[in-house]
């Protein structure tokens, strides 16, 4: 009977995690589609658009799993919010670079320009730099209210600069008919809220499925939420490569990833301490990373089937070691 019992709860938190990963797929799709128009309305270029607006929408499933993991955590409601906040947001942030970035090379090369390997490049080996050593000086964890502080405070600086950068790449395009801004407005609200609703349905399903396996909800947050928090930016750069729109493929990578570290682990670290040192393995893994993707990014200014297929396979070992190395677990 206890068996019975369990093996229900299993097939219903399969079932809640399939509806999370919809709602935040779809949520995520009408809330990049409602943000983008907005913002061209105003004339921002496509690099622009994708490493602040794009950037921003695809990253919401992390914002709402990890900042949400946290605030129940505070609240007494689970045990394991920090495992899966933190887990998430390194997770999603591998599978960006070598998921993301390695399926959509693979549709079509994808080619690189110049002010992505000079500007958005080094500001995301910078973020990614400053999230070991804040792990390492104990600012998620004993210190964590003033590490989520200044995450933000950083985050505000880097939306700032974008905007100036907005500013001064400034173009001309026609504005939308009348009724758009409405269709739009209607179109982020209701992607934030199957968003909320996704992420919900996905956190407390991942609970359930760590428990009935045993796999501590660390692991479960790295591989399984990780790859369904970063459908979105996956679905975003494949068909952007597709269409030959490079600056958004890799733009809305980049962008996403300085959005998880400093906006989202910024405020979920203002909830609870993040227990960094039970994953300080993966986030040196994520900062070497990082520093590989600069080779890949800057060698012939393109990204090639080839490099895309070697991104995929340093993938699957990175998700291998995930469940594999002992030293992890919790």
């Amino acid at each position: 009977m206890i068996w019975h019992n369990a093996m229900l709860d299993l097939l219903i938190a399969i079932i809640s995690f399939c509806i999370g990963v919809l709602l935040l797929y779809k949520g995520s799709d009408i809330l990049v589609e409602g943000t983008t128009h907005v913002a061209a309305q105003f004339g921002v270029s496509s690099l622009i658009i994708s490493v602040i607006i794009v950037a921003f929408g695809t990253s919401a499933p992390e914002f709402a799993i990890s900042v949400g993991a946290a605030a129940q955590e505070y609240a007494g409601l689970v045990k394991s919010g920090a495992a899966i906040s933190l887990g998430n947001i390194i997770g999603s942030c591998i599978a960006n670079f070598l998921l993301v970035i390695g399926i959509s090379a693979i549709i079509k090369p994808i080619k690189i320009k110049k002010g992505i390997i000079k500007r958005e490049m080094p500001i995301v080996v910078l973020v990614t730099f400053v999230l070991l050593v804040f792990v390492l000086i104990n600012l998620l964890d004993a210190y964590h209210l003033m590490g989520g502080f200044l995450f933000l405070i950083f985050f505000v600086i880097f939306i700032w600069y974008f905007i100036q950068c907005a500013k001064r790449e400034r173009i001309k395009t026609d504005k939308y008919e009348k009724g758009t801004s409405i269709k739009n407005g209607i179109y982020i609200v209701g992607g934030i809220i199957g968003v909320v609703l996704g992420a919900w349905f996905l956190i407390e399903s991942a609970i359930t499925i760590a428990d009935f396996l045993g796999i501590p909800a660390l692991i479960i947050s790295l591989s399984m939420v990780a790859i369904g928090t970063s459908l979105p930016e996956l679905v975003v750069s494949a068909m952007a490569s597709y269409r030959n729109k490079s600056d958004i493929a890799i733009g809305n990578v980049l962008g996403s990833n300085v959005f998880n570290i400093l906006l989202i682990l910024g405020a979920a670290a203002l909830f609870i301490p993040l227990k960094t040192y039970e994953s300080i393995n993966h986030i040196i893994l994520l900062m070497i990373i990082t520093l590989v993707m600069v080779p890949v990014l800057y060698i012939n200014n393109e990204i090639t089937r080839r490099k895309g297929i070697f991104l995929i396979i340093i993938y699957g070992l990175f998700i291998w070691y995930t469940f594999s190395a002992p030293s992890i677990l919790i």
